[in-house]
């Protein structure tokens, strides 16, 4: 599988490492003071992928970045157990709870947002507000068939898993990427992303087959926290649904869209998206 980057090498501000009730060990990075904001990374990413957000909104709250099982910068103790979006949401409740940070401000990005979607439901004690962005996974209305994602995409992804398991990096990493957010976004890419794709490349094809759980209207009913639901203008129509359905569904909750912005919304137009999180975490 891909060579990952080596971590002892980078100068990371502010890493640290948790042990959480599982026994693995959480990394994280953090910076300022104030009210805890916990960002969740999302598919091929890792808590790199907050840059943006923790460097400027940590003059305002206690930013904390981290990267969940299996990714990057794992090493034995970050990596016992299945890789799965049920472990995952245990994990990051028990990161929450290791640390003594709850209730906490959770922002969670794309798959990191069906994460963070259920640690909201599931332990609403650890929860203060949520911030979704384009949310990940299938979404379900009522009388229709069940839900899943559309076949075409099924096996776009069974390609994908195809290309990086055969050591084609770079292809499977350009066909998913510019699935999620629009062609020529993998080649457009800033080096700082694509160097944390490839790092991250060998989760997705355990992610394609850990297939996330359906938005309903009953599980989003769980939700009792103040919730904000981001979209890009130009997301791909399965995110912008799924935040439409979700603001619509959620008790407490509002929607905002960034202008001109697809899947990558934080990183591409990172002005407009942390002004939009701060201005709900100060409310």
């Amino acid at each position: 599988m891909n060579a990952r980057t080596d971590f002892s090498v980078l100068a990371v501000p502010e890493l640290s490492f948790a042990t959480i009730g599982s026994g693995i060990s959480v990394p994280y990075v953090e910076c300022g003071t104030g009210e805890p904001v916990v960002f969740v990374h999302g598919s091929l990413c890792d808590f790199r992928y907050w840059d943006a957000q923790t460097a400027a909104l940590s003059e305002h709250f206690r930013c904390i970045s981290v990267s969940l099982s299996h990714y990057w910068p794992a090493n034995e103790a970050c990596i016992q157990g299945e890789f799965g979006w049920q472990t995952h949401v245990a994990e990051l409740a028990e990161f929450i709870e290791a640390i003594d940070l709850a209730p906490v401000h959770l922002v969670g990005h794309s798959r990191g947002g069906c994460v963070a979607f259920h640690v909201a439901r599931e332990y609403p004690r650890l929860v203060k507000t949520l911030t979704l962005a384009d949310p990940g996974g299938p979404l379900h209305v009522e009388g229709m068939a069940e839900a899943a994602l559309p076949p075409a995409t099924n096996v776009l992804r069974a390609r994908v898993a195809e290309l990086i398991e055969s050591q084609q990096i770079d292809a499977g990493l350009e066909l998913f990427v510019d699935s999620v957010s629009a062609p020529g976004t993998w080649r457009r890419s800033p080096l700082a992303f694509r160097t944390m794709a490839i790092d991250n490349a060998d989760t997705l094809p355990k992610q394609l087959r850990d297939p996330l759980p359906a938005y309903s209207r009953d599980t989003a009913r769980d939700v009792k926290c103040r919730t904000l639901l981001i979209d890009g203008q130009k997301s791909p129509r399965m995110f912008r649904n799924n935040v439409e359905k979700l603001a619509e569904w959620i008790d407490y909750a509002e929607r905002q869209t960034v202008a001109g912005a697809s899947h990558g919304m934080n990183v591409s137009n990172a002005g407009a998206f942390n002004r939009l999180v701060r201005a709900f975490v100060s409310a």
